[in-house]
Order: C-alpha cells, then structure tokens, then sequence
C-alpha cells in the first residue's frame, strides 16, 4: 500500500506510516497565482492499492471547501493514473452536520458531498466519530469504515479518575445519548466502578441553544462531558455551567474534534472546567487549544486508522 498526505495534513500522514511502518509517498503540490493548484503523484500508482490523507477543517490557510476539492481532485488522479484503489482517509469529515431538511428548500449537503467522493473513483473513506453514523452509513454507496475514538478517551480517563467513588458521563444533547452510553461502558470495563449516565436538552433554532432540561444525578460526582466535536465552545460550556449546578465535584470534557471556532477558547475560559481531551484529527489542534486555562490533553488516533487501513488492504 501507497500512503500519501496532503500538505494540511502531513503530520498525521507521517504519524498514520510510523504506525503502518511505511513511508509517506512523495506528491507534487502546485500552488498558481489565481488560487488554483495542481496536485500529482511522484511515483508511478498503477495497479497499487493508495490511501490519502487529508482532514477537511478549516485552518487560517485553508478552508473545508479547498481541502475538500484538494482531496477529491488527488485522488481522481491517482485514479487516472491506473490506482487499482483509491482510500480516503479523512479524520475530520466536514459538511457532515446538515444531513436533512429542517427548513423549505434546505440542503442535504451529506448527500452532495457523498456523490461528489463517488464521482471522482474513490473506493474506500474512512472517518472518525462522525455527527451521525447512521446519515454516514445511508450517503456514500462505495465502501466506508466509521471508527470510533472512545476505546481511547477511555483509556486516559479511566487512569486519571481511579479512585474516584462516583463518575458521571454526560451527553451535552438527546443526539450524543448512544456515544456516551458507549464510553461509559468503556470507562467500566476499565475497572471504574459506579459509572452513572447524564443527558441533557439542546435545541437549537437561528444559531441559538436553548433546553433546560438535566436528566440524571451530578451530586458530588466527578462529570465528564463526551461530544463529538467542540465548535465555538457554547455547548460544552452550558453542559458545564449545568452540571455544576446539580452538584458536580468537577467537570472534565472529552470531545474527538477539536475545531475551537471563533470565540470557543474565551468561552470555555469562562466555565469551570478542570480538563479537557481532543483527539487529533484537526491538523493544528495543539496550537487551537493552547491558550486554554484549564488542563488539556490531545489523544493519538493514528493507531485506530492504522489498524483500519491494515484489516482493509488484507
């Protein structure tokens, strides 16, 4: 197998090979005065099985949409030039949070994104933690494999709550109720005893989030939220802000994205969060998270894709 990385996301590409003990594979990017660019392979592609690396988050350079149509127009040229198998190996899979018509003439962008992947030969994509499996699932018809960061948030919690008497793991809205099943029952099977649920209301409507509704008991438990992802911060920020309230001794966030949007970092400065842990399918995520007050940890996730990658090329 070939592995390639796109300069935006190079440092996993290398993390993802030391893990698959391959090299990556060189590629020509071409940058042109007018903002388009020309991507190629430096070795010959034919009859090998190739995987590309590229997460779609937006950065200061670059937006979801380029790095989108970076990867598809790479990988409709390994295609062309005679790939016999094209992986797409995408740890942040954006566009994926507008999965159905909620308003008259709404977009189902899944569903667009999806043909636009087929429409260039790619015959295997493979995403982390996606917004929901199941949208995920139903939009692409070619081959996918949605691999889940969990095992590994609770292998770092698991260590650093041993000898606590009560956790609780809260889901921040109705949508996220099965993940935080799934991580509470890893965070059992890790030995911790009195691993309770929480959930919470969200709805969301303009922009805003409103819901007061807490199900579940915070009374002097140690809380960990688990998300999916951390946009502008205001929904990790209300679950703490709502967690404390009920009693919570202190609360910890998980979440697999770490996008940090806009004013997200000031907005969890201004909670009582004690820590924080993202995984690393956002290329800069360290930097993003930098200037947080509070505790934080980026969690390897090259292993799962490495293993994914090997059961695949068998």
């Amino acid at each position: 197998m070939k592995l390639f990385g796109l300069s935006q996301t190079r440092g996993f590409a290398h993390r993802l090979a030391r893990r698959l003990g391959v090299g990556v594979a060189p590629l020509e990017e071409r940058e042109f005065d007018d903002g388009e660019f020309k991507l190629r392979p430096l070795e010959s592609v034919r009859g090998e099985r190739v995987a590309v690396c590229q997460s779609l988050a937006a950065d200061g350079r670059s937006s979801s949409a380029d790095k989108l149509v970076r990867l598809l127009v790479f990988c409709g040229a390994l295609k062309d030039a005679g790939a016999d198998r094209v992986t797409a190996v995408v740890p942040y899979l954006a566009y994926w949070r507008k999965d159905r018509r909620t308003q008259p003439r709404d977009p189902v962008t899944t569903s667009y994104v999806a043909r636009l992947v087929e429409a260039v030969g790619i015959d295997v994509v493979v995403t982390i933690d996606v917004h929901s499996i199941a949208t995920f699932e139903n939009a692409f018809r070619c081959r996918k494999e949605h691999l889940r960061a969990a095992p590994a948030f609770a292998d770092h919690f698991a260590r650093r709550f041993d000898g606590e008497s009560r956790v609780v793991v809260l889901s921040p809205d109705a949508g996220g109720a099965e993940r935080a099943r799934v991580f509470a029952g890893l965070l059992s099977n890790q030995g911790l005893e009195n691993v309770e649920l929480a959930f919470m209301e969200k709805r969301r409507s303009g922009g805003r989030v409103s819901g007061g509704l807490f199900a579940g008991d915070a009374a002097d438990a140690v809380v960990v939220i688990y998300d999916d992802m951390i946009s502008t911060g205001a929904t990790v920020a209300r679950a703490v802000q709502a967690a404390v309230a009920h009693g919570a001794r202190a609360v910890h966030c998980a979440a697999t994205h770490g996008l940090f949007s806009g004013d997200a970092v000031a907005t969890l400065n201004g909670v009582p969060l004690a820590s924080l842990a993202v995984a690393d399918t956002v290329e800069d995520v360290a930097d993003r998270c930098a200037q947080l007050r509070c505790e934080h940890a980026v969690i390897d996730s090259a292993a799962l894709f490495a293993e994914a990658l090997a059961h695949a090329d068998r």
